[in-house]
């Protein structure tokens, strides 16, 4: 098989789908690879070390799309990427397609096989290709949170870990998954107060067994996040529900009741965001204000740390990579139940249940496209 790495044109996305690693492992079973001149440059990836794993090195994205029978991307395409994509061929990247109506149009339209790593399922369940982007993410959410607490980003100048004598600032993580749990480590490091509220009270049980008296836990209700919210200085968004638009856990009116200069880290923006104030920033921009609350909304974290970050990816994604290039696309996902989970748009059809229910559009199933 024939497989492209474009480099990634999102708003400071410096990550790359492959790395020379991964190239190598790819062509040591067969396999064709071709990558797009200065895809993994700003993250000590050059061309050479391309070229010396196999690679074949080229000018332009056109002639990735033009050429490969896989796509390998890490964010989702921008629209001049999906004008790209043919019928039958392979987009394996993120996608978050929920909240992206036009995005999830334009795959439609494509024709394209469109294969989601947020999507795709471990044998022990949780999301594995997702797992170690959330786990920077969640560890970054405090990074940010509590450099944008200070006055000259807009926040209470508050120091998060307080000094003594001074009382810590209060943290407050809505959720207890991968995202919550590396921002509970890293808050918990920095010594804050934190309340980590979740509605599994088995997970919260668990935390409370390794951090004991360093946290409290919720169990998630109404009151419950209102109450902890209107007392925090910095709120982590960190829930999911697969494949779906996030469930709005923070309205505006407890936006609007926050202390001014708090900070809310939404690290759901890429499924819609937890919080009703909530829309996608970029590197660039990172932050906007409401209210007086001082919003980080960025939609691809983990680029800002992209070398970290796509290592990482890669451990992730590669098995999947190789299956689906030795073996073709359908036999893939016939052969392995997790992988066809990642199937989210096929040959014009929308072939995730929750984004065809959240986006209203008509659903398929991935085993009658395989049929």
């Amino acid at each position: 098989m024939h497989i492209g790495v474009p480099q990634e044109i999102k708003n400071n996305e410096y990550r790359v789908g492959l790395t020379p690693a991964s190239v190598r492992e790819l062509v040591s079973h067969g396999h064709q690879v071709t990558v797009q001149s200065h895809a993994g440059t700003a993250i000590g990836l050059d061309d050479g070390l391309y070229s010396a794993a196999g690679a074949e090195v080229v000018a332009t994205a056109a002639e990735i799309f033009q050429r490969a029978d896989m796509v390998v991307k890490v964010k989702e395409p921008q629209p001049a990427e999906c004008a790209m994509l043919r019928p039958g061929q392979i987009l394996y990247t993120y996608l978050h397609l929920a909240p992206d109506p036009e995005q999830t149009a334009a795959l439609v339209k494509s024709g394209a096989v469109c294969i989601a790593y947020e999507t795709i399922t471990g044998p022990n369940g949780g999301l594995p290709l997702l797992a170690p982007m959330s786990e920077v993410a969640g560890r970054m959410a405090i990074q940010a949170g509590a450099t944008h607490l200070q006055k000259e980003h807009g926040g209470r100048g508050l120091l998060l870990g307080g000094v003594p004598g001074v009382t810590p600032g209060h943290v407050v993580i809505l959720g207890a998954g991968v995202v919550g749990t590396n921002a509970l480590q890293m808050a918990v490091g920095l010594g804050a107060r934190v309340t980590v509220i979740d509605k599994s009270v088995d997970r919260l049980r668990q935390l409370d067994l390794v951090f004991g008296n360093r946290i409290s836990t919720l169990y998630s209700t109404v009151t419950s996040i209102e109450e902890a919210v209107l007392d925090a200085d910095l709120v982590i968004g960190g829930v999911l529900v697969p494949g779906a638009a996030a469930p709005k856990l923070v309205t505006r009116d407890h936006i609007a009741r926050m202390k001014k200069g708090a900070v809310v880290v939404d690290v759901a923006i890429d499924q819609g965001g937890c919080f009703e104030t909530s829309h996608a920033t970029t590197h660039a921009e990172p932050t906007y204000v409401v209210d007086g609350v001082v919003h980080y909304c960025v939609a691809n974290m983990p680029g800002a740390v992209a070398r970290t970050s796509t290592f990482a990816l890669n451990n992730a994604t590669i098995g999947h990579a190789v299956a689906l290039a030795n073996k073709g696309w359908r036999t893939a996902l016939r052969d392995n139940v997790h992988l066809r989970h990642g199937l989210n748009v096929c040959e014009g059809k929308v072939t995730y249940e929750a984004v065809a229910r959240d986006l209203g559009l008509a659903y398929t199933s991935a085993d009658s496209q395989l049929s």
